[in-house]
């Protein structure tokens, strides 16, 4: 597969180079990391979620950390959920199950990024299969994100 089509098209209309970085299978963002031998922080994983109001919403993190969920609620002002994992499977239908690529923009579903994201040189993204990654590097990631909210949302889980 390598990349998904529509993250493809994203990239190509917003004039962005990047490179494709092939890995061993792996199962979610942190075991692409490994396999990619990255630092698991420079990788950005995307999780969806759900507001009170049926809103979806994606959160965009280094992959070695977590959302908390309260804390960005609150800064929201929105009640936030995890969304079940066969909605996500419909949403990212160009997309093996469980690798799908954290620019929201490019199917169209609101985004919020971590500000952590920004301090690497280079970032990687889930291409939308489980063996290769999307490298981009900061500037063009900032290009891509430059309408999308951000601030700190996430704390470390992996050290």
């Amino acid at each position: 597969m390598s990349i998904s089509n529509r993250l493809n098209h994203y990239l190509t209309k917003h004039d962005v180079n990047y490179e494709i970085v092939l890995h061993r299978h792996s199962y979610n963002s942190i075991s692409s990391a490994v396999a990619a031998q990255l630092a698991p922080a420079q990788v950005a994983k995307g999780v969806i979620l759900e507001d009170h109001q049926g809103r979806r919403i994606m959160a965009v993190l280094p992959t070695d950390h977590k959302i908390n969920l309260k804390a960005l609620g609150d800064k929201l002002n929105r009640d936030l959920h995890l969304v079940k994992e066969q909605s996500v499977y419909q949403m990212f239908d160009d997309c093996e199950h469980g690798a799908i690529p954290s620019l929201g923009a490019a199917y169209n579903i609101e985004t919020i990024y971590d500000d952590l994201l920004i301090e690497a040189k280079e970032l990687y993204l889930e291409a939308g299969d489980h063996t290769s990654l999307v490298r981009l590097n900061r500037e063009d990631f900032i290009k891509l994100i430059k309408d999308a909210k951000h601030l700190r949302f996430s704390y470390q889980s992996i050290h």
